[in-house]
């Protein structure tokens, strides 16, 4: 199977120079050629050149497209969703509206518990049809993988049967999907009076069948104020470790109590939402690995402050950029517009939130080796934009600018 682009307008690479990820100022740095061609074969990128430097020869049933009007970039990575769920909640972003936090909606009964109760009672052939709808509509506003948490289930069958769907998609879909588990993403109403045995229930229980079976690569919690304690974080990602799955954290989202120090001490891959990061969180994260994953999508939603990316940025921290689409903090998943909201409420110029949504997030997944940048011997997920410069794509927020998909070098079409 072949693929030529030729005659790319603007090829945005977002090389990263044989690194995992970019810091500081290289953030700025994406790499843009003009004129230039892509040639791909089964799937990986071959050759990339000036359009009248390619000398190749192309067999008889190649594609070729004509880029000359288009500007290219590596297709989206959103190292952090929740978007395998049954129901919505229209009715509390009315609430909201009328004022009512988060934390006051969860107390009567709303949040991470209405959907946990929808998600528990649909089958996982129904969340697979409901999810597979979404994966279309991600990659048509140029999403090529993601990232998928469980945590609607709460309890051992529904967490596995999350966990298998996801699994399935994986394997069915052309969207490239990283599993992860999250049983500790609340603690169910069952144990309300009992933490310690939720705790246990999924160190010793969960944890050890998800491993076993091969259900996740990695393994959240939610380290936050009337969720899971540090100490109880530090519990379940310790066993996660120990049964080879790779960490995440959810953290500093409402309160700064210690989950980002958590995550760099273990060596987490990433640690996510981050609004209320400290000074000694920012400390904590220099010259480590672990990814700051921040969420602009949530605090515009639910009216919070914004994670401070600038100062992340500034310190040389390695940030990435996610939707965390969601039917309660974060009902979309346009990382256009995630990142139109990074440039104008966390003050990233166009470029870093472009790195922060490609190579970074392909780096908060371990997959930058193979995907997150346009360049030789990488997978060839590409993205053609009908705009004039990729300026122009947070610019011009609130529509789809996608011209062509292309995932793993196949030219996708949508009904």
């Amino acid at each position: 199977m072949q693929l030529l682009i030729e005659n790319i307008r603007e090829l945005v690479t977002v090389n990263g120079g044989g690194r995992p990820f970019k810091t500081g100022k290289e953030m700025r740095d994406l790499g843009v050629i003009k004129d230039v061609c892509v040639f791909v074969e089964d799937g990986i990128i071959r050759w990339i050149g000036s359009t009248g430097a390619f000398g190749l020869s192309l067999n008889r049933d190649a594609d070729v497209i004509d880029a000359s009007s288009l500007v290219a970039l590596p297709g989206f990575v959103d190292s952090h969703t929740h978007a395998l769920f049954a129901g919505s909640r229209e009715r509390e972003f009315a609430m909201r509206a009328e004022g009512k936090t988060y934390q006051e909606i969860a107390a009567e009964g709303g949040g991470i518990a209405s959907t946990v109760a929808s998600t528990r009672a649909t089958s996982k052939k129904e969340l697979k049809k409901l999810t597979s709808k979404r994966l279309d509509s991600m990659m048509k506003h140029g999403t090529t993988t993601v990232e998928i948490k469980s945590g609607y289930g709460l309890d051992p069958d529904t967490e596995v049967k999350m966990l298998e769907a996801i699994k399935e998609l994986a394997d069915e879909h052309f969207m490239t999907i990283a599993p992860t588990f999250l049983g500790a993403h609340a603690v169910p109403s069952e144990y309300a009076q009992n933490k310690d045995a939720y705790v246990e229930l999924v160190c010793e229980h969960m944890l050890p069948y998800v491993a076993r079976k091969n259900l996740a690569r990695f393994c959240d919690v939610f380290c936050e104020q009337g969720y899971f304690t540090l100490e109880e974080s530090r519990r379940i990602l310790e066993r996660a470790k120990s049964l080879g799955l790779q960490l995440k954290i959810h953290a500093d989202e409402f309160n700064a109590i210690g989950g980002t120090r958590l995550a760099a001490e273990l060596g987490a891959l990433s640690v996510d939402h981050l609004e209320h990061i400290q000074a000694e969180g920012i400390k904590a994260l220099r010259g480590r690995e672990t990814i700051a994953v921040v969420l602009p999508g949530v605090s515009f939603f639910l009216r919070n402050p914004y994670a401070p990316a600038r100062a992340l940025i500034d310190a040389e921290i390695p940030v990435a950029i996610a939707s965390d689409f969601n039917p309660g903090s974060c009902m979309a998943f346009s990382m256009p517009l995630m990142m139109t909201i990074a440039c104008t409420q966390m003050s990233l110029t166009p470029e870093e939130a472009i790195c922060a949504a490609t190579l970074n997030g392909a780096a908060a997944l371990g997959l930058s080796s193979i995907l997150g940048s346009i360049e030789v011997g990488k997978q060839a997920d590409i993205i053609l934009y009908d705009i004039p410069d990729y300026r122009y794509l947070a610019y011009h927020f609130g529509t789809n600018l996608v011209a062509t998909v292309i995932k793993k070098g196949t030219i996708l079409e949508f009904s």
